[in-house]
C-alpha cells in the first residue's frame, strides 16, 4: 500500500464509552420516591439533573427486573417487566426520557447468564428430559456414575 493510498483511509469512530463519565446507580438504594425505605425508578428520575451537573455521560441502571431479589436482583425472573418494588415500565420510560433530555445515556445491566429459579427458562429446563432442549440454557450436575 502506498503511503498516499494509506493516509486517505479514515479511523474508525472512537465509541464514545471510551473517555465516558459513567455514573452506576444501585437502584434499591439509590433513591426512594415513595417513603418506604426503597430505592425506585422514580427516585432515580427525580436525581437525574444532579447526576447530569456532576458531568456524567451516562447512567448505569443496576438489575430492575422482575426477580425474587435473592441475589441483589441479579436473579431475573423476567427480563422484559420491573420488579414492583422499583416501580413500572412507564417509570422506567420516563427515567429514560428524562435522561434523553439531559443529555445522559442509560445503561442498563443485563447479565443473561443469571436467571432466577423462577424464570420461565429455567422452570422447563427442570421439566424437560435430562437430555431435552430446554437443558441447553443451563448447566446441570450430571448424577455420578456408579461403579
Amino acid at each position: 500500500m502506498t503511503q498516499e493510498l494509506a493516509s486517505t483511509r479514515t479511523t474508525p469512530a472512537r465509541g464514545w464509552w471510551r473517555d465516558a463519565v459513567i455514573y452506576q446507580v444501585y437502584v434499591r438504594s439509590f433513591a426512594d420516591s415513595d417513603g418506604d425505605g426503597i430505592g425506585d425508578l422514580r427516585g432515580i428520575r427525580e436525581r437525574l439533573p444532579h447526576v447530569a451537573a456532576l458531568g456524567a455521560d451516562a447512567v448505569w441502571l443496576t438489575p430492575f427486573y422482575a426477580s425474587p431479589q435473592a441475589d441483589g436482583g441479579y436473579d431475573v425472573a423476567d427480563y422484559r417487566t420491573v420488579d414492583p418494588l422499583f416501580g413500572t415500565l412507564d417509570d422506567a420510560a420516563e427515567l429514560i426520557n428524562a435522561a434523553h433530555d439531559l443529555n445522559l445515556r442509560v445503561i442498563v445491566d443485563v447479565v443473561p447468564n443469571h436467571t432466577s429459579d423462577q424464570h420461565a427458562w429455567f422452570r422447563a429446563a427442570l421439566a424437560d428430559q435430562q437430555d431435552g432442549p430446554a437443558r441447553d440454557r443451563y448447566h446441570f450436575p450430571r448424577p455420578a456414575r456408579r461403579r
